[in-house]
């Protein structure tokens, strides 16, 4: 088998041996070469189980195995996630990992999944996979996969979803689909409903030439697409649709983190990005909004959906933040306003058509946004849905992709 063959089958020994075991047993009848890595945060007797012991991994913590093993479960278990990804990451030989945890365990591990390059495969056996998994999945890709019952020994059903996990993360090694060579390199939109046309006209005039990736700016499509950016799969970023700012600053459900931009500052590709729905602040049902907003403007844009107007207020915090994070940008960066409007909701006539909350984030932007050689403000009296915006996204792009 090829070096980046091995499979990674991670777990706590000292509690779930007998099924990771079972796991590797039925790996090994398929020929598949296999490593066992223990993250558990208490010294056992079980180390001869494992091909990499917890004190190995332990080891990579900064602060050494006293980090690790001292006796508090909580801290024991936030700093075996740091050394195991730490120790992930070292490795060169990863084919695939499978993950098998309670609640502890799989806090562990998915951390350090995440860390790993899209297209690894990746499967967490986990107790904690029939709810809200967000947190462990992040902008990865990574598969979760229920227990049913605890991890707690094999048995009738445990036989059944082990097996099963066995010959997913098998399957994923064995009928690995060959890559072939593609001219086209990869360039990320982002998109929202209220975007689409302007998106997919300018992907489509794009696509000849370049692999267009959208991502839905629901606040993971925007990791996801700086996490390929990170991994540098992506040729330039055309960030068309910035909303997850504004759920981030104003208590919206599809918000971004503190490092939205990161990864285009750290990588430093072409970036053009522009104002997309950031008149609106993405909630779930009425009665899910906070108090404090009952007297605003919303639009139901479904019965799970509902968007809010953002006032001048928030559209000046807005630009101030998005233009503070450009700055740290040394990379070609150019960002577009169409003063015709933000979205397909805020357009003369429209719900959200606001000029004054517009201007606020238009005057804050200009006031904030260090221009320089590398780094270029554009404003355009036409609506982000407009022909004339998307030929102006696209001349620009063309230009910034040559330098």
């Amino acid at each position: 088998m090829a070096s980046t063959s091995t499979i990674y089958l991670v777990t706590t020994l000292d509690t779930k041996r007998e099924e990771i075991i079972y796991i590797k047993t039925l790996l090994d009848l398929k020929n598949l070469n296999c490593k066992i890595i223990d993250i558990s945060t208490q010294l056992h007797q079980f180390n001869h189980l494992a091909t990499i012991t917890s004190e190995m991994v332990a080891s990579y913590h900064p602060h050494g195995k006293s980090a690790i093993f001292c006796g508090d479960r909580g801290k024991a278990i936030v700093a075996m996630a740091d050394a195991f990804k730490l120790f992930l990451m070292a490795q060169n030989d990863i084919g695939a990992i499978l993950g098998l945890g309670g609640s502890g365990g799989t806090a562990l591990i998915t951390p350090a999944m995440q860390s790993l390059a899209v297209g690894i495969p990746k499967l967490m056996v986990s107790t904690m996979a029939s709810g809200n998994i967000s947190d462990y999945i992040g902008a990865s890709d990574i598969a979760m996969m229920y227990s049913v019952t605890d991890i707690a020994g094999i048995n009738v059903i445990s036989r059944k979803v082990l097996s099963n996990a066995a010959n997913f993360i098998a399957g994923s090694v064995l009928f690995k689909t060959q890559e072939t060579i593609e001219d086209k390199t990869a360039i990320g939109l982002t998109m929202f409903g209220v975007t689409t046309t302007c998106v997919q006209s300018i992907s489509a005039k794009l696509h000849d030439q370049y692999d267009c990736l959208v991502f839905h700016a629901t606040g993971s499509g925007g990791k996801a697409m700086e996490k390929l950016a990170d991994s540098k799969l992506l040729h330039a970023v055309l960030d068309i649709t910035t909303t997850e700012v504004c759920d981030y600053l104003f208590d919206g459900v599809l918000a971004c983190n503190e490092d939205r931009f990161g990864a285009i500052a750290r990588s430093q590709i072409p970036y053009i990005g522009s104002c997309g729905a950031l008149d609106m602040v993405n909630f779930s049902s009425p009665e899910t909004i906070p108090e404090k907003y009952k007297d605003r403007l919303f639009y139901q844009h479904n019965p799970q959906v509902t968007l809010m107007r953002t006032t001048p207020e928030e559209n000046k915090k807005m630009a101030n933040w998005i233009a503070n994070k450009l700055n740290q940008c040394q990379g070609y960066v150019t960002f577009i306003i169409p003063e015709g409007g933000f979205s397909a909701l805020d357009i003369e006539g429209g719900t959200f058509w606001s000029p004054k909350a517009n201007k606020a984030f238009i005057d804050e932007f200009e006031k904030t946004f260090i221009q320089t050689p590398k780094r270029k403000l554009i404003k355009t009296p036409h609506h982000i849905n407009s022909p004339q915006f998307c030929d102006l996204i696209i001349n620009e792009f063309t230009q910034i992709i040559k330098n």
